[in-house]
């Protein structure tokens, strides 16, 4: 009779965190940088074949096998499959799958609906693989409990990739993942067609709607954390490492004021004080008393939403929808990566080009800020994100021509684009409300037609 993972944890190297140990230390602010898209490995993988392994990973294998005592009696690593910040991951063949009991397993299960009764009994023959993420041991203790425990959280989570089990040797924590077959973002972004980008944001919603519905923020939204198989037009959402529980450290935040409370104490800020004084820019104050503001900042560069650069101490789960927004433009534009700052004020100002200085300028102030800017070629009223799309697409070249403009389904993206790309946070759409929206539920009749047709086939 097969055994639950959760025996083995008991059995073996369980991960054992003690209370004690639980304290969160003072992390550097670079330390919350993830890994720029460009930088960050990815490959697509073929199952059927044993890919080529550079000499440089096959030393890293030996070496992680060396230092782990007992992971290759579990698992034949075979190849790294990624590389970031915080971890690295491997792709190994589970030589221990036949023994639990793995709902994890998708493919599997996938499988045998189509098996008559007798063949779902037996033991699968073919090879299973899962995904090993070595954790850095730079990691605070805290981060990778708190990254454990949510993934745990989100076990049965739709389109989220779940935590099989964890083990701890000495100083080193690995954890093992499902495995998932995907194709690199940068193969294939720059021909996806709107139908398929409906399907892409479909997966990603779905699984954006479990992570919010537990009141979880993702924090690093971006193509290289969701894992996407075009073929089958499923994607799973990964790395949990920068993500946290919605109000984790909160402090009150002039967003959170009502309109009335926020005027009122906008009006008796520092910055009205030296408007009034006759300025007619903002001036900083001879003798500065005030602290400066300390805000979770963690993200990938281009991808932060406004309010995160802003440093708002009251983010929610609409970060993560901002990000899903810069993928988007990233799919219509045909550019990636599209914003490619090297700092919060560069990214500011990126916004700033498209948004326009007006808006900016409201957006800061919702979170008790001041924006100003002398850059001239910066417009008060900004850029239309059509505008944008035609002139990165290579559309608005001619001008002797007949006017280029997008056509209807592009149309159809850039609406539900503003709704996703929407600087004030309170008024962004939800993951809830995206699934609502026209431009995600004509992938749901696509995909209901098509098994109408299998249907039809069947009878």
């Amino acid at each position: 009779m097969a055994k639950a993972r959760v025996q083995a944890l008991r059995q073996a190297d369980q991960l054992a965190i003690h209370q004690d140990d639980l304290k969160e230390e003072e992390i550097e602010e670079t330390l919350d940088e993830s890994a720029d898209p460009l930088e960050e490995s990815g490959r697509t993988m073929d199952d059927s074949s044993e890919e080529e392994v550079e000499d440089s990973v096959a030393e890293d294998i030996l070496r992680f096998e060396e230092s782990f005592t007992g992971i290759n009696k579990r698992y034949r690593l075979i190849n790294r499959i990624g590389e970031g910040t915080f971890s690295t991951v491997y792709k190994a063949e589970d030589l221990e799958y036949d023994n639990y009991n793995n709902r994890w397993d998708i493919d599997e299960r996938e499988n045998r609906k189509w098996m008559s009764p007798g063949h779902q009994r037996r033991p699968s023959r073919r090879p299973h693989y899962v995904a090993i993420k070595k954790i850095y041991v730079t990691s605070s203790p805290m981060r990778i409990f708190n990254e454990l425990d949510l993934l745990h959280d989100l076990k049965s989570s739709d389109s989220v990739c779940p935590l099989i089990t964890a083990f701890r040797h000495l100083d080193q924590v690995v954890a093992i993942l499902p495995y998932f077959q995907h194709r690199d973002f940068r193969e294939y972004y720059r021909d996806m067609k709107i139908s398929e980008m409906r399907l892409y944001f479909k997966s990603l919603f779905l699984a954006l709607q479990s992570v919010h519905g537990k009141q979880i923020l993702h924090r690093d939204i971006k193509p290289t954390n969701f894992l996407y198989n075009p073929q089958q037009a499923r994607g799973v959402l990964v790395d949990f490492g920068l993500a946290e529980r919605q109000g984790t450290d909160w402090h009150q935040c002039a967003c959170a004021l009502t309109s009335e409370e926020r005027r009122y104490k906008i009006s008796h800020s520092v910055y009205a004080q030296t408007q009034q004084s006759g300025h007619q820019t903002s001036s900083y104050p001879k003798n500065e008393i005030r602290s400066s503001r300390r805000a979770n900042r963690a993200g990938t560069r281009g991808f932060r939403a406004p309010e995160v650069l802003l440093k708002c101490t009251q983010q929610n789960t609409s970060i993560d929808m901002w990000s899903a927004g810069v993928i988007l433009l990233t799919l219509l534009s045909r550019r990636f990566p599209f914003f490619h700052s090297a700092d919060d004020i560069d990214a500011l100002l990126e916004i700033t080009s498209i948004f326009g200085r007006k808006k900016m300028k409201e957006t800061s102030l919702l979170h008790g800020q001041v924006f100003e800017t002398n850059i001239p070629s910066y417009s008060d009223a900004g850029h239309s994100l059509e505008k944008i799309i035609l002139w990165c697409t290579g559309r608005t070249g001619d001008k002797s021509g007949p006017k280029k403009e997008l056509d209807d389904e592009e149309k159809e993206a850039v609406q539900f684009l503003y709704r996703l790309m929407e600087c004030d946070p309170t008024k962004r759409i939800t993951a809830a409300e995206a699934l609502r929206h026209p431009f995600i539920t004509k992938a749901f009749e696509d995909t209901e037609d098509d098994e109408d047709m299998v249907d039809l086939v069947d009878a």
